[in-house]
């Protein structure tokens, strides 16, 4: 007889140096990481439909806890069949659990207990505790749901960074006791800013809860590339080798990139289409400006190496030049899938790369092409 499928499983198949492929499995399907996950904040990749972002090869998205909170609220997502029916994607699903949201508010008001803030739709006073977005996760019902942390800003002293260990890894038994479902698992994050003293206490201390997953948060809070690969390069190794490690928020191509190199799996962040909307688009040779004057009769499609519908498609830069000095949606549309398609043909180089034996080269090879800016010509 079969054993059954556990519900959540992580497989390494191959190493390249720190870098590292391998096969996260949830309800919904497997992750094959490293992974780049679009960001569905309010259940929806912008400009994008469910089919589109998974014609990417992307294998999991992200929504937010705190904005579904606010609308539609759980409850009727629920009802609904959950985020995966609500929204219908029909692969693994992560929620964050608002924590991010709560703490970039002004206002707010930060205790032991949680946070209270304003809500920012029917303005009434609200109040975000590690149970009350554990309980908002479970009904949202994605795969792998966060742990409520103190997100510390930066830049942060030693001290306010060390309140944000101490009120994480409080925050981190309550969620666990608060957690109600076998069928979703819960990561914890490790925060200490850039103080790795006060990271290596906030990892040891999750690694010792033995989680399913682990996440570096505090790394995309406007500390910039050297620094965030600082922090990640001494915060990687403190993580399991036989866990799921995720970057939170992260980030540009040359961050993925590096902290890649670093041990890390999982990442995810709203820049391939919140630069879409703006005409940004990414390429092997960095970033373009879709809406710049040059490229008025320009009939080359984004980038010739692409396999997306944007550019297999033959939509011209000149035509998408136009589309948007006309504000037509598709604009918006067809560069996001370009876009999130980049992102996807990165994290999926880099993953035959470490299967290879290759990272290092494959990543010299990227770097020396690709211009990190280029989108201000």
């Amino acid at each position: 007889m079969t054993e059954p499928r556990p519900p959540f499983s992580f497989r390494l198949d191959a190493r390249s140096g720190a870098a590292r492929a391998a096969v996260f499995s949830t309800p919904h399907g497997d992750v094959h990481t490293p992974a780049f996950m679009p960001v569905g904040t309010h259940g929806a990749v912008k400009a994008m439909t469910p089919d589109q972002v998974a014609a990417t090869g992307a294998e999991i998205v992200l929504g937010n806890t705190y904005h579904l909170a606010l609308r539609p609220g759980e409850g009727l997502v629920a009802k609904l069949g959950g985020l995966h029916g609500f929204m219908r994607w029909q692969g693994p699903i992560l929620t964050d659990s608002g924590g991010f949201q709560v703490f970039s508010l002004p206002n707010k008001d930060i205790s032991d207990n949680g946070v209270r803030f304003k809500n920012e739709v029917t303005g009434d006073a609200m109040e975000l505790t590690p149970e009350r977005s554990i309980q908002i996760q479970n009904l949202l019902g994605a795969d792998v749901i966060m742990a409520f942390d103190e997100c510390t800003p930066h830049p942060a002293d030693e001290k306010l960074a060390a309140t944000g260990v101490r009120r994480t890894l409080a925050w981190m038994e309550r969620c666990l006791a608060a957690h109600k479902r076998d069928d979703q698992a819960l990561f914890g994050i490790m925060q200490g800013s850039v103080y790795e003293k006060l990271r290596r206490r906030c990892a040891d201390a999750l690694v010792a809860m033995d989680l399913p997953g682990y996440a570096i948060g505090g790394v995309s809070v406007g500390e910039g590339h050297e620094l965030l690969c600082k922090i990640t390069e001494f915060s990687a190794p403190m993580l399991p080798e036989d866990k799921p490690r995720y970057l939170m928020g992260v980030g540009l191509p040359e961050d993925l990139v590096a902290a890649i190199g670093y041990g890390m799996d999982m990442f995810d962040c709203v820049i391939p289409t919140r630069f879409a909307r703006s005409g940004v688009a990414f390429t092997v040779r960095g970033k373009i400006r879709l809406t710049n004057r040059r490229y008025r009769r320009d009939g080359y499609p984004i980038d010739v190496s692409c396999d997306c519908t944007a550019c297999a498609g033959g939509f011209a830069r000149a035509y998408l030049h136009h589309l948007f000095a006309a504000n037509e949606i598709l604009s918006a549309i067809l560069v996001s899938i370009h876009n999130v398609r980049f992102y996807e043909r990165l994290v999926q180089n880099a993953r035959a790369a470490i299967l290879a034996g290759r990272f290092a080269d494959w990543r010299s090879e990227f770097l020396a092409e690709y211009v990190r800016e280029t989108a201000s010509e």
